[in-house]
């Protein structure tokens, strides 16, 4: 009898898609999206390529599959991280750098870009996540600015620049800059670019 490599079929089922999901996001990083193949992605999970299918109909169905699952775990880390630091500057820090590691790590379509390599139907069920993105950001903006470390502004407009900003920095990575130096260059040119203010010690200032 062939051994069963987890104690119900659900926890089967689960962990066959994981594979699925995780040989997915190893060839985005390593290849990229064009070119790649259900058969890629099964020869990496190391599973039969009609098992592959078994849980997504095609590459478009496994692409939204593993932008919800991979933003849905970003998105529980980023608040509890968030919880830990209350001066909202310095949770604007984390939330750039955060963004900027995930955005590099994940080697997906970003943001607008997505729509062009997915239905229109596909687009809108990642919607969500980049909702709860949004109001993450803007949440940190608006403390900032009640609490005057940052000057009054169109909100919405400032989560639009940020996050092109974000993307922008992502897809600029150069082999001759250290990922730390960019990532910190980046945190301090969206800090400037909101009106945040250091002390000589480089914590936040509030506006006089």
């Amino acid at each position: 009898m062939p051994r069963i490599a987890a104690p119900t079929n659900a926890a089967q089922r689960e962990q066959t898609q994981r594979k699925i999901l995780n040989a997915f996001g190893e060839l985005l990083f390593t290849h990229g999206l064009p070119g790649l193949t259900m058969t890629d992605v099964a020869r990496t999970a190391g599973v039969g390529r009609t098992a592959v299918y078994n849980y997504f109909a095609d590459l478009e169905q496994l692409l939204v599959a593993y932008a919800l699952d991979e933003t849905g775990r970003f998105v529980s880390d980023l608040r509890a991280e968030l919880e830990d630091i209350k001066n909202p500057v310095d949770r604007l820090a984390l939330y750039v750098r955060a963004q900027l590691e995930d955005l590099t790590r994940r080697h997906l379509p970003p943001g607008p870009a997505m729509s062009s390599v997915l239905s229109s139907e596909s687009f809108v069920k990642l919607g969500v996540h980049v909702g709860e993105l949004n109001t993450i950001l803007a949440d940190i903006l608006r403390e900032g600015m009640a609490q005057r470390f940052l000057p009054e502004a169109d909100i919405e407009g400032l989560v639009g620049l940020i996050h092109g900003s974000l993307t922008a920095s992502a897809s600029r990575k150069n082999a001759d800059t250290p990922d730390e130096d960019r990532v910190a260059a980046a945190v301090r040119f969206i800090q400037a670019g909101v009106g945040a203010s250091f002390g000589p010690d480089g914590r936040p200032l509030t506006i006089d």
